[in-house]
């Protein structure tokens, strides 16, 4: 009895240790796999496969951040310190697949570093805001001139100073003329010549009468007022002076008349200029005329009242152009209430012109002229970007019309388009708009160096003239031998202005430069030849 529960007792211990021993290898085996490990078919039994290694994918080189045709196939630095970027094989090339020839790929660290921006192209009144230099100038029709129609002399002024205000009918000097004496006496005695011959009738009284009628007209003629041809007629008593009176309420702008002097027929002697209306002359250049229309709205500032706008309407266009500065003056004609605006101002005029309907406008800042066409990037989704014609209409100040190439809620790139033309070779892509051919920087990795037959040459030089403003130094550099050019003078292109800094006119230098685009030649690295041996010795 006891031998038996013994072998019993045995044969359990046994069965733990096998079973401990199974799962134990399972434990393993899997742990092992979820590491990373291949799992052995020994270890694993009953195991349907092994799991595979993940793939590492194989770098092919490193390319320049600026897009410039230059490769290293180990990580580097450009002249601005940024990093080269790794080239991958196989890298989105499912995407590149789905994605038409003419598209551009950035990634998103890259579009957040280069701050590009896109908005939705959508429709809106296209108005203008034309912008011109004017200066205020009296209103023609309230400029009123007082000249005598006969000979005479000045007997008394009472208003003797330039500026002063006047009002319609009053006083403004006396006069006396021998014409105008004998003019009113011939009409005193024609006057008492038909009373006389009254009772007789017959010709000799209609001849009378036509006499008197023919000097009271003569008088009229000579600008007497109606009140003192009443005077006249009333007592027959010849004057020996005339008063002119003002003709309108204004401002003495002219006198000539001075106390006692003589004057001949057609004389000016007063300007009398009503201020209540005036107006103001804006020069539009010449490109802007054409938008320009009578009865347009026009709003115009003075430097004097910086916080007031007068607000007045286009009443007519200058048929003439002013060839030294190319401008048409235009004629704004607005009130002038408390005489604040003063002849000869200048003034700011701002001129409201193109508002229409609802056109599908885009931010001007998204269009690239090439002078030749105009392109816009057009955001597809995140990081691919294409290019397309546009066909442009009416500009305003900030957005400018599309006739075609871009339909409305599309996003446009509005800021780093020009980045994004660096970055990922835009002429490359765009001439794909033409003709489908492989996307710069997608190529496979075998096409690649053959995209940048030249990566760079080296040569040195004097230097001859730098221009900080156009980013541009002019070189006369040695024979290259790589390029087979002899000796010359020309000028290159630098990729970051910060290059020139240090530089001087005629100092030695040694430089590196790579083809950016056709006959585009752009210097990568420059450095004079005295700090280069000084950085030499310092070692």
């Amino acid at each position: 009895m006891k031998t038996s529960n013994l072998v019993l007792a045995l044969l359990v211990v046994g069965g733990v240790g096998v079973g401990g021993y199974w799962l134990g290898g399972r434990t393993h085996a899997s742990s092992h796999a979820a590491a990373g490990g291949t799992v052995l078919p020994e270890a694993l039994s009953g195991a349907n496969a092994a799991v595979p290694a993940k793939k590492i994918p194989k770098l092919l080189y490193y390319r320049n951040p600026m897009g410039l045709a230059d490769t290293s196939p180990t990580p580097k630095k450009d002249q601005m310190g940024m990093d080269y970027i790794p080239v991958y094989e196989g890298e989105d090339e499912e995407a590149d697949k789905q994605a038409g020839a003419n598209q551009i790929r950035i990634s998103t660290q890259k579009i957040q570093k280069l701050g590009v921006r896109t908005e939705a192209a959508g429709l809106r009144a296209l108005g203008k805001t034309i912008r011109a230099a004017g200066r205020v100038e009296p209103n023609e029709r309230r400029v009123y001139s007082v000249s005598p129609k006969f000979e005479g002399y000045v007997e008394r002024l009472h208003v003797n100073v330039t500026g002063q205000p006047v009002a319609k009918g009053q006083p403004l000097f006396e006069v006396y003329s021998p014409e105008l004496v004998s003019a009113q006496r011939e009409y005193a005695i024609a006057a008492q010549g038909v009373q006389a011959m009254g009772a007789a009738g017959g010709e000799a009284l209609a001849g009378m009468k036509q006499l008197a009628e023919s000097s009271l007209a003569r008088l009229r003629n000579w600008d007497l007022s109606p009140e003192q041809i009443a005077a006249l007629v009333k007592t027959g008593e010849a004057k020996r002076t005339i008063t002119f009176r003002s003709p309108a309420s204004g401002i003495v702008t002219e006198k000539k008349a001075l106390q006692g002097m003589r004057f001949m027929p057609g004389e000016s002697l007063y300007q009398v200029t009503d201020l209540s209306s005036v107006w103001v002359l804006a020069d539009v250049f010449e490109q802007d005329i054409g938008l320009v229309k009578t009865g347009s709205n026009a709003s115009v500032k003075i430097n004097a009242y910086p916080d007031k706008v007068f607000e007045g309407k286009i009443t007519y266009i200058y048929p003439t152009l002013k060839p030294e500065t190319r401008t048409v003056p235009v004629r704004i004609e607005l009130a002038n209430p408390g005489h604040l605006l003063k002849l000869a101002m200048y003034s700011q005029v701002e001129l409201q012109v193109g508002a229409k309907g609802p056109v599908l406008t885009i931010p001007d800042s998204a269009v690239i002229d090439s002078g030749t066409r105009r392109i816009v990037l057009v955001q597809l989704q995140e990081g691919r970007f294409e290019p397309r014609e546009v066909k442009l209409g009416a500009h305003s100040d900030k957005y400018v019309e599309v006739k075609d190439g871009v339909k409305e809620g599309e996003q446009v790139v509005v800021a780093a388009n020009f980045l994004i033309d660096a970055e990922s070779n835009l002429k490359a892509a765009i001439s794909g708009l033409g003709a489908s051919q492989p996307e710069a920087g997608n190529a496979p990795a075998a096409a690649a160096p053959a995209a940048r037959k030249v990566v760079g040459h080296k040569a040195q030089g004097t230097i001859d003239g730098i221009d900080l403003k156009a980013g541009t130094v002019s070189l006369n550099h040695g024979a290259i031998a790589s390029l087979k050019w002899p000796a010359m003078t020309m000028e290159f292109k630098v990729a970051n202005a910060s290059l020139l800094q240090g530089l001087k006119v005629g100092a030695p230098v040694s430089f590196e430069f790579v083809e950016h685009h056709a006959g585009d030649w752009v210097i990568t690295s420059i450095t004079s030849a005295a700090a280069k041996t000084a950085a030499t010795s310092g070692r």
